[in-house]
């Protein structure tokens, strides 16, 4: 498999103590190449903002690159793609994240920019209801020609995908360790199946075990690729609600499958419904409503407010939204190169004024 030549020195740096993934991100939109970070002097590197508090000697050791270029050729003989966070086929969903990976490892056939993509999660401790459930779920996911991404894990997720090559979809499992591995190793034979629509995807390199501190980090990517997170089962203290907190956090819409009140793998989902961190999963047509599936109008047109203070950046959304009409949140995203977190506050300050309308499916129009 070709890669890019700087895919070396993309690895390396990203193995250096201090380089976390949002200042590795910035040298990559900074400087598109980062060979030349290897070549630099010492004194050159410590005038660049993004090295500061960074152990410099790593770069210049060769143990690092040796490092990178063990990975390199691993990579190479497994058949994995890299992508950094500066190129095409990056997520774009992942990419308006603040925190996403500057680098991500890739195995099988997957579309990362297809139009709707769907996570589903819940407990290791699945029930009979909870399979069932996640089954109807997949099931009415196929005519949507949806997506489903989720972690592999022990339960509703690996029911949920196996559930989605059974019915055909994409189906890709993001892993909290290197590609070297399946964990959990019951789990092989899914991974494998799942390598011819879909696959594995990972920010770790070979050698990185599925410690428990790196899960966190692994749901933050599940919940950023993707248009809603659905919570089937899970405790109050379950792992599927760090994931509907961080899906929570980057404006995704969440949804949970309510259960009994006595049903301690239903606490975690029936606490989101209350708290109004989840909208109540009762089948397919809430997914259709919510995230805009249907092709629906709002006809009604009403005077834009007038002489009203606007920032540089709202007066940049009312004008891409004059031109291009209703548009999603990842769409004013890309066309502003800007996060999420950054533009939604904008965005609610011209929904107040009443400049805009926002629509299921966290889209915009003017009004």
């Amino acid at each position: 498999m070709e890669l890019p030549n700087d895919r070396l020195y993309q690895i390396a740096l990203s193995q250096v103590s201090g380089i976390g993934v949002r200042k590795m991100r910035s040298l990559l939109e900074r400087f598109n190449q980062v060979e030349f970070l290897f070549h630099e002097s010492l004194d050159a590197l410590r005038a660049i903002p993004e090295l500061s508090g960074v152990d410099l000697s790593e770069i210049k050791n060769k143990s690092t690159l040796l490092r990178a270029e063990q990975e390199l050729n691993f990579v190479r003989d497994e058949a994995i793609d890299i992508i950094s966070i500066i190129d095409q086929d990056y997520p774009k969903r992942l990419k308006h994240c603040s925190d996403a990976p500057a680098l991500l490892f890739k195995k099988g056939n997957m579309r990362l920019n297809e139009e709707r993509f769907i996570a589903i999660v819940g407990t290791r401790r699945a029930t009979h209801y909870g399979r069932e459930i996640t089954e109807q779920i997949v099931e009415q996911l196929k005519p949507y020609n949806a997506a489903l991404v989720s972690g592999l894990a022990i339960g509703i997720d690996g029911f949920a995908h196996k559930n989605a090559s059974y019915h055909k979809l994409q189906n890709i499992a993001v892993l909290a360790h290197g590609l070297d591995r399946v964990y959990p190793a019951a789990h092989s034979g899914l991974a494998a199946e799942m390598l011819q629509n879909g696959g594995l995807i990972s920010e770790y390199m070979t050698q990185t075990e599925p410690d428990r501190n790196h899960f966190p980090d692994r749901n933050r990517i599940v919940a950023g690729m993707v248009d809603a997170v659905i919570v089937v089962e899970s405790r109050i203290q379950g792992g599927s609600m760090i994931t509907a907190e961080i899906a929570h956090s980057y404006f995704r819409d969440v949804f949970a499958v309510p259960g009994k009140l006595t049903d301690q793998n239903s606490k975690g989902c029936n606490l989101l419904i209350k708290s109004q961190k989840a909208i109540i999963y009762t089948g397919a047509k809430d997914l259709e409503y919510n995230l805009g599936w249907t092709k629906t109008k709002n006809a009604i047109s009403k005077q834009r407010q007038l002489f009203v203070d606007l920032s540089p950046i709202e007066e940049s959304i009312l004008n891409l939204l004059k031109e291009k009409g209703r548009i999603d949140l990842d769409t004013i995203c890309t066309h502003l190169s800007d996060t999420s977190q950054n533009l939604s506050m904008h965005l609610f300050n011209l929904e107040l004024n009443g400049l805009i309308a926002v629509l299921p499916g966290k889209q915009y129009e003017l009004k």
